[in-house]
């Protein structure tokens, strides 16, 4: 039969699941969702907050019930119990974080394989030009997993993007002409070869769930596809020198008319 402290235990395990579930439901903490990866970076976000809410609020509640529980009474001059171990509870409070961080590398990795992170891309060009010297080029987040690299390279829109203290310009191969915004069409997947003249900066969308680092020497391909027309800010998320903050760019996500004019009225080679 259970103990009256543990069926407290298990209904206020219960409420604090039930209350983590709502919040993360009710109350928007993430900015707008513009791209096919929000929806699943989004799934990821809300179980690790569902968490990270009920051990808070779990653990903030134990403390507080402990100090007022068993604070010292006035008049009181005794020496505490002396318990030395108690091992149901070092079982439980080591097999539960264990449990919990199993859960959450798992499925992590899971989300991670889901959004193209394990997609390989060695000896891919994905539309661009690449030197021979080039042996394999890093990243692939955005890449869907129900799509094949050769799939990815006939579809895409392909985008060259150079990092710089404190820059980025974005290099249109097929118009062979270069932009201080990235202008993409809604509904295209956009396929982004990066690469750093200098540090180690970081490409950084939040409304599109997507971040990689731009790194000197080793090309790092990012695929994403815009899903909202809108601008939305480019921010480095890499320390990268004494005006990093202000090093920052926007994408601008149109209608496919509207962008055909805009790369038509920019490039060098007109693409109907």
């Amino acid at each position: 039969m259970l103990k009256p402290s543990a069926i407290i235990t298990l209904l206020v395990s219960i409420s604090l699941a039930v209350g983590g579930v709502w919040i993360i439901y009710n109350i928007n903490l993430l900015p707008e969702a513009a791209s096919s990866n929000a929806p699943v970076y989004d799934e990821l976000f809300r179980v690790l907050f569902v968490i990270g809410v009920i051990l808070f609020v779990g653990m903030f509640a134990a403390v507080v019930y402990s100090l007022i529980e068993f604070r010292r009474r006035p008049g009181d001059q005794e020496d505490g119990l002396p318990v030395k171990e108690n091992l149901p509870l070092e079982i439980f409070w080591t097999a539960v974080p264990a449990i919990v961080v199993l859960f959450v590398g798992l499925y992590s990795y899971d989300i991670y394989d889901r959004m193209g992170g394990m997609q390989p891309l060695d000896h891919q060009n994905h539309g661009y030009s690449v030197s021979s010297s080039e042996e394999k080029v890093w990243g692939g987040i955005g890449t869907s997993s129900n799509n094949s690299n050769m799939d990815l390279q006939m579809q895409s829109l392909p985008v060259e993007v150079t990092a710089m203290q404190f820059a980025f310009l974005f290099r249109y191969p097929k118009g062979d002409f270069i932009s201080g915004e990235l202008h993409v069409p809604v509904g295209q997947t956009i396929s982004m070869r990066m690469e750093s003249n200098d540090v180690i900066h970081a490409f950084w969308v939040p409304e599109f769930r997507i971040k990689q680092d731009v790194i000197p020497g080793q090309p790092t391909i990012l695929n994403f596809t815009p899903t909202k027309p809108g601008r939305f800010p480019i921010i480095c998320a890499e320390l990268c020198g004494p005006y990093h903050g202000g090093m920052r760019s926007t994408v601008v996500v149109e209608e496919p008319e509207i962008y055909q004019d805009w790369f038509n009225k920019n490039s060098n080679t007109i693409v109907s």
